[in-house]
């Protein structure tokens, strides 16, 4: 077993032994340190926070009676702390981010685990641009959903400069990959991949439903008229019109050869009143070119 290991040993009763983590992290070098003793860290760091909390609860409850004393206070300390180390360690717990920020002390340059959101900082490369936003987890709904429409995004992309990788992007982030079509009142398709409403002089169908706008920065709940169509194919192509043929938006056209430029711009011109929009946007638009290169 290696220094690393024997660190963590102590943990669980003394904090402070994260300093010998650190040290014989150091020593083998940032980039090579012990994944294994990392998690084990950060099990013991969730042992302890559970054994604090188990022991205020404790404290909130109980009642002084005859048989209280040392011993006592010694029987009841030891079986919180067995309670502590049964309850951490648990998938999907607090171990798990405590040894994302464990890695980020020991080698600030280290990268997150993959597997999750935000997993993967490499950059993607669109449209011969480039973004530095990470990528949203890909799955089955999420490649069924770029399989199901890169035909007809790629045939508007052909006719109108953006990038097919973009509009199936924004297409999945608007409806979460299909799951939250827009539908009318009867539950049938209204083809509205992009969330357009049915403003100004549009004189086609329209889709009469509940939506999430966000007023000086509050998510409210609304009633709102969006576009319908008969197909998918033509969402695309009215995407496509209401981008490249609007002044509101000339500076997203600018912006087609970087994934977080045209997101940003489309955010800029209003596009959306999420204040997370571009980031949102530029994973949903990253995960579909990652997608595009193994379907390729």
């Amino acid at each position: 077993m290696n220094n690393l290991s024997l660190s963590t040993q102590g943990l669980a009763a003394d904090p402070n032994a994260l300093n010998a983590l650190r040290y014989g992290s150091a020593a083998k070098g940032g980039e090579q340190a012990d994944k294994a003793a990392l998690k084990e860290a950060a099990k013991q760091f969730e042992s302890l926070f559970m054994r604090e909390l188990i022991k205020s609860m404790r404290e909130a409850t109980q009642k002084s009676g005859l048989m209280d004393g040392e011993g006592s206070d010694l029987g009841t300390d030891l079986l919180d702390q067995q309670f502590a180390v049964q309850l951490s360690g648990l998938p999907g717990g607090l171990s798990e981010a405590i040894e994302r920020q464990l890695m980020r002390q020991i080698d600030p340059n280290a990268k997150p685990a993959a597997g999750g959101e935000g997993a993967s900082l490499s950059p993607l490369s669109g449209a011969g641009g480039a973004s530095t936003v990470s990528r949203a987890p890909a799955g089955p709904r999420q490649a069924g959903f770029v399989a199901q429409h890169s035909q007809a995004a790629a045939a508007v992309a052909r006719e109108s400069g953006i990038p097919a990788s973009y509009m199936i992007g924004q297409a999945g982030h608007e409806t979460g990959w299909g799951k939250s079509e827009i539908r009318h009142r009867d539950g049938s398709p209204s083809f509205n991949l992009f969330g357009i409403k049915a403003t100004g002089g549009w004189k086609g169908k329209v889709a009469e439903v509940t939506t999430t706008e966000y007023i000086n920065g509050e998510p409210r709940k609304m009633t709102a008229k969006f576009r319908a169509y008969d197909s998918y194919a033509e969402s695309f192509r009215d995407y496509a019109r209401l981008i490249g043929n609007s002044p509101r938006y000339d500076k997203a056209m600018k912006q087609v050869g970087s994934v977080q430029g045209f997101a940003q711009s489309l955010q800029t011109a209003g596009y959306a009143t999420d204040p997370q929009y571009a980031n949102k946007l530029s994973r949903a638009i990253n995960t579909t070119l990652s997608l595009q290169r193994a379907q390729a």
